[in-house]
């Protein structure tokens, strides 16, 4: 029993360390156009990156998911210095995601509704691996997603959480006792 305990708290050490090493960055705009660009509310960054990623022609429109029902699109158009015109043809604002799941189901409902065929996900590198996991699993094949990762700086804890998330996700995943 301790060599079973021991294995796996190895196992998962060996995890953690390729988690951390394969922390995703931002995925080239050059040659890598997609249809669409999806930014996940959360941590700094992830907003502005969206916008200039828009800004340099990378995708035709782009959701920001997870945005509180109360925020209008000239409030965060203010905020973020650019053109409320920028927002009113290609920003949608998603209101009804609270999670990284919800993110995925909103994101997939609005790829669909738009034909899109190809997205790029925006959010920070040690979120990028779960909510990447869940936006796929979401639009099932309908469409592909490339992950574009807002470097950042998380404490040791957080990461340790995340990665627990990360397992456990694809662990439900994998034994389908997860929609």
């Amino acid at each position: 029993m301790l060599r079973l305990i021991a294995f796996l708290a190895l196992l998962w050490g060996g995890g953690f360390a390729l988690f951390l090493a394969t922390m995703p960055g931002p995925a080239p705009t050059v040659g890598a156009p997609t249809d669409a660009i999806v930014v996940l509310t959360g941590s700094s960054g992830r907003i502005t990156r969206g916008l200039a990623l828009l800004q340099d022609h990378a995708a035709k429109r782009m959701l920001i998911s997870g945005v509180a029902p109360q925020v209008r699109p000239g409030e965060l158009a203010h905020e973020y210095d650019v053109s409320a015109q920028l927002f009113t043809c290609c920003i949608d604002l998603g209101h009804e995601a609270v999670d990284t799941r919800s993110n995925a189901d909103e994101t997939a409902d609005w790829v669909r509704e738009h034909g899109y065929r190809s997205v790029r996900l925006v959010t920070s590198d040690w979120h990028l691996p779960r909510a990447r996991l869940e936006l796929v699993n979401a639009l099932n094949g309908d469409a592909t997603v490339l992950g574009d990762g807002v470097p950042s700086k998380p404490r040791y804890p957080m990461l340790i959480a995340e990665y627990n998330k990360l397992l456990l996700r694809r662990v439900a995943l994998l034994i389908g006792a997860a929609t």
